[in-house]
């Protein structure tokens, strides 16, 4: 399995197969209603303000004439932009995975690109954050009760341009526990197998959510998803 130094055992488990029975949320990249918030992404959630957006149903680049194009500029260095779409909540369901497709014009701009799902329920968060750090050079996922990212030690170099990548992430979660099973990155799957606590909360819902990190001299660039599916079970 893929520790913290990141490297590889021959035990590594299987990623887990998703049954008949799942629920399946599709193109959600297209659906109406997503928010979204600068100062509530930074640190803290008390970041600085950046200037974005999001458009739909973008015909190119796209792989189904449905993309979705989002875009961070803005003044202040190092400012992020987050974007998440409610899908309802589900208390029952457990185990999950995210499937999208992202494509860069300008990859050398961005500072980090975040991908996760979340759940509330049982009267927990558990929060399914997944980070590639580019400019690092590896894949942070999140702790949620110790509120912090931490490093997989897997590597996560910066994506090539005009090209689309396809990134499908998997999780469960227990009544308290939150677990990182493995995600597969252009065709190559990458063990993760890390652990944390939830957190309490007073909420029920089910959602994702993408973030775009600004680099030291907030460069504009833009990401298109396609695809962005959520599976549960």
């Amino acid at each position: 399995m893929l520790g913290v130094s990141g490297m590889a055992s021959a035990q590594a488990p299987s990623a887990p197969a998703v049954p008949p029975g799942a629920v399946t949320h599709a193109d959600i990249q297209a659906m109406p209603g997503w928010e979204s918030c600068d100062v509530c992404a930074g640190i803290g959630a008390n970041g600085p303000r950046a200037a974005y957006s999001m458009v739909e149903n973008q015909l190119s680049p796209s792989l189904n004439g449905r993309s979705a194009k989002f875009s961070i500029g803005g003044s202040t260095p190092y400012a992020d932009a987050i974007w998440w779409k409610q899908l309802g909540a589900d208390n029952a369901k457990a185990n999950f995975q995210y499937d999208v497709d992202f494509y860069l014009t300008a990859p050398q701009y961005a500072q980090a690109l975040e991908f996760d799902a979340n759940q509330s329920a049982g009267g927990k968060k558990f929060i399914f954050g997944t980070e590639c750090n580019i400019k690092a050079n590896h894949w942070d996922v999140w702790d949620t009760a110790g509120n912090a990212w931490v490093s997989t030690g897997i590597p996560c170099a910066m994506p090539s341009a005009y090209q689309w990548h396809h990134l499908s992430w998997q999780f469960y979660r227990d009544a308290n526990t939150i677990h990182f099973v493995a995600f597969t990155l252009d065709g190559v799957t990458h063990y993760v197998n890390r652990t944390f606590n939830a957190k309490s909360v007073n909420a029920q819902e089910v959602n994702v959510a993408f973030q775009m990190d600004g680099d030291f001299a907030m460069h504009p660039y833009s990401v298109w998803l396609d695809n962005v599916t959520l599976r549960a079970w």
